[in-house]
């Protein structure tokens, strides 16, 4: 007999929030990833043109932790006209040691919001400036407002600007955001006016072309791009790989999906030039901000070590508090091959 977990959305945000516990696990997946053999497969991608659906399959066990998680997280783009969310999604948790399902998460997608927040806040632990500030979010949506609410937690912001194409949902966040941190947030219809003068530039949007261009950039800002999850998204002018130091996710994954790929394909970059990983620089193996006046740019496009890491976190703390719903389900013992 094997007993499963299922949990859901509520009870995942229940046990799970972007905090500093989150923040260390996702950084530590991502040290497992520089320095333990990682087993993490190329993303599987299904479009559905038809109805502008898009589906992601991410998983990686990672060694030293009790489970791994297969990740799908379907995004319909059209969805919002029938009154549903864009974004979707669960996530399974089967044992590293037997393969049996531990765990059924139906999260609609917000264990990976979290993760992806996360993220953001260990490459501004690990990239940015230690004093820094003073931050800019492009985007006014989810990952937006998580992507401040995380670098609060490793840098000490005092202050906000909101880009966004549409300005009301930038000036709405922004008004929410100030009174829920109780710091200055201001939206700003200029991008360039709003990218000037900040520590740290996070973006986050859909975009297909780019949003930041490489003269805005100033010394000693840190830059972390989060929406290039996909081949065609472009958040970040090429052109900024001559002045940033470059950190990936994972180099092979953003050779195809990331910023570094439309620099390749701009003829910026070549094919081959090598670039430090997040991971190695989390540990030590690279080295990430040379000096205070360095740009630093990190490219993230998303990782399942990141989803393995949320998902055992939730596993563990589930089981800790007994949160969700346990289903028996019985095995019948095959006849050996």
């Amino acid at each position: 007999m094997s007993r499963i977990s299922i949990l859901m959305e509520k009870d995942l945000r229940a046990i799970v929030r972007l905090d500093r516990s989150a923040v260390d696990c996702v950084e530590q997946a991502f040290a497992a990833l520089a320095t333990k053999p990682v087993a993490m497969p190329p993303i599987l991608r299904l479009d559905i043109p038809e109805f502008r659906g898009e589906v992601d399959v991410k998983t990686a066990y990672v060694p030293g932790f009790d489970g791994f998680a297969i990740k799908i997280s379907p995004g319909f783009f059209d969805n919002p006209k029938l009154g549903l969310p864009s974004l979707n999604g669960l996530m399974i948790l089967f044992s590293a040691r037997t393969g049996l399902v531990e765990a059924l998460l139906l999260d609609n997608g917000y264990l990976t919001d979290v993760r992806t927040a996360a993220a953001g806040a260990v490459a501004a632990r690990h990239l940015s400036r230690e004093n820094a500030s003073v931050a800019t979010i492009f985007g006014a949506g989810m990952q937006a407002q998580l992507q401040l609410a995380a670098l609060m937690l490793v840098r000490p912001i005092g202050s906000a600007r909101i880009w966004a194409r549409d300005h009301a949902k930038a000036q709405k966040l922004a008004s929410d955001f100030a009174r829920e941190y109780g710091i200055e947030v201001a939206a700003i219809a200029d991008p360039r006016q709003a990218a000037r003068g900040a520590d740290i530039i996070v973006t986050t949007t859909p975009a297909e072309k780019p949003i930041v261009l490489a003269d805005w950039l100033e010394p000693g800002q840190h830059l972390t791009a989060m929406g290039s999850d996909a081949e065609h998204k472009n958040e970040i002018d090429p052109a900024v790989f001559a002045r940033a130091d470059y950190v990936a996710d994972r180099l092979t994954q953003t050779r195809i999906l990331g910023e570094l790929h439309h620099a390749i394909k701009a003829g910026v970059v070549k094919p081959d030039r090598e670039f430090a990983e997040l991971g190695a620089v989390v540990t030590g193996k690279a080295t990430g901000r040379v000096n205070a006046d360095a740009i630093t740019f990190a490219d993230l496009t998303g990782t399942g070590v990141q989803d393995t890491a949320i998902a055992n976190l939730a596993f563990t703390r589930a089981k800790d508090q007994g949160s969700g719903q346990i289903v028996e389900n019985e095995i019948k013992m095959g006849d050996a091959a």
